[in-house]
């Protein structure tokens, strides 16, 4: 069976520039794969008042996007959890969080 390598990143490439996201004033964490969906979004936004039901087209591109990005990056992770569980059987790292001692809570009733 021939090894797969997991490329870590999204298989999109970036459309916009980083000189039309700063001249729209895209936020920095919304400055990924979509952002180029966010601009015509965010414009028609400001032209509408804000109101929800008008950018809908709009909207719906830029969520779709997103969710697709989110859906790439679970299966990404799911690939690395599947490769680690086949080298190391029953060696699986838990979260440190996990691993912390449980204290026993008492309650006094008087």
């Amino acid at each position: 069976m021939a090894e797969e390598e997991v490329k870590l990143g999204s298989s999109k490439p970036i459309i916009a520039t980083q000189q039309e996201l700063v001249e729209n004033r895209v936020p920095l964490p919304c400055r990924d794969q979509c952002a180029h969906l966010l601009i015509p979004l965010n414009k028609c936004r400001s032209a509408e008042f804000f109101l929800p039901w008008k950018c809908e087209s709009e909207r719906h591109t830029y969520e779709k996007c997103e969710y697709e990005l989110v859906m790439e990056r679970m299966l990404q992770m799911q690939k690395i959890r599947k490769e680690e569980g086949a080298a190391e059987p029953g060696q699986r790292r838990r979260h440190p969080a996990y691993s912390l001692p449980r204290r026993r809570l008492i309650l006094f009733f008087p």
